[in-house]
């Protein structure tokens, strides 16, 4: 996952890796790309529970 902290609540993920070391090396490779090459430490690994739904309950949009 990509986080923007400096244009606000722009955030990209990138993609959802079987291991751990998957992830890391795809943000390594990620680094090297135009926009992401900018913010370097802006990347974050999250863990995700396979086959369980989120955001079950919905949104409110927060005005910046």
């Amino acid at each position: 996952m990509f986080i923007d902290e400096q244009g606000g609540d722009d955030v990209k993920l990138l993609g959802i890796y079987s291991s751990e070391a998957a992830a890391e090396e795809r943000m390594r490779s990620a680094r090297l790309l135009p926009g992401f090459a900018d913010e370097p430490d802006c990347f974050r690994i999250g863990e995700y529970d396979l086959d369980e739904d989120d955001w079950t309950e919905g949104f409110v949009p927060v005005p910046i």
